[in-house]
């Protein structure tokens, strides 16, 4: 019975050993690889960090890239879209105008009386262009007002109370969303976007 017991123990652990064997002989003389390497670090970012910085850098970002793109685009494709129902480009650049003095203003307490008035759509380029960087100059303000220590104060946009932060993220986010249209259509007239520039 001793004899029956050694036996099968040493089947099993044939049996068990065997694959691990078989892969070491089918390996053997190849060099070890090397362990996979660790992804390079994210540079961290430069300047101020927190909650606020992350915001302003955000916006600082998109902002270059609306303003460069409104640039790009030669006046006369200004009332360029690429289908009748859709908007035209000034008018997108005035979207972007209108949301940041409706969302900056509040944030800055600015009457929307005082606020810079935004031209029709079929404004020449100078008119249009001159109202998105009224806009920001809005912007800048409420975003050089963000500190850490404010983010959370709350205050009303039109019916609804929002945090500082929360508006201005959301217009950054609102901003990043326009600048992808705006980036289409610039393609579409086969101008590189800024963001895409090397």
């Amino acid at each position: 019975m001793q004899r029956a017991r050694i036996a099968f123990g040493t089947t099993a652990l044939a049996v068990l050993l065997a694959p691990a064997m078989a892969f070491a002989q089918a390996h053997a003389g190849t060099p070890p690889t090397a362990p996979p390497e660790k992804p390079a670090a994210t540079a961290a970012p430069t300047g101020p960090t927190g909650p606020a910085a992350e915001v302003q850098r955000n916006y600082a970002a998109v902002k270059a890239n609306i303003l460069k793109s409104a640039d790009k685009m030669p006046a006369e494709f200004y009332p360029y879209k690429p289908e009748p129902d859709i908007r035209t480009f000034a008018r997108v650049v005035n979207h972007v105008s209108e949301a940041q003095l409706h969302s900056c203003g509040a944030v800055n307490g600015t009457a929307p009386t005082a606020l810079a008035k935004v031209p029709p759509e079929t404004a020449d380029k100078a008119e249009v262009v001159d109202a998105l960087k009224a806009s920001f100059a809005e912007c800048d303000k409420a975003y050089a007002s963000l500190t850490d220590g404010n983010v959370a104060e709350m205050f009303s946009v039109g019916p609804v109370k929002r945090s500082r932060i929360g508006v201005l993220w959301g217009n950054a986010s609102h901003d990043n969303e326009q600048y992808a249209t705006l980036a289409l259509y610039l393609r579409l007239k086969d101008i590189a976007p800024p963001s895409s520039e090397k």
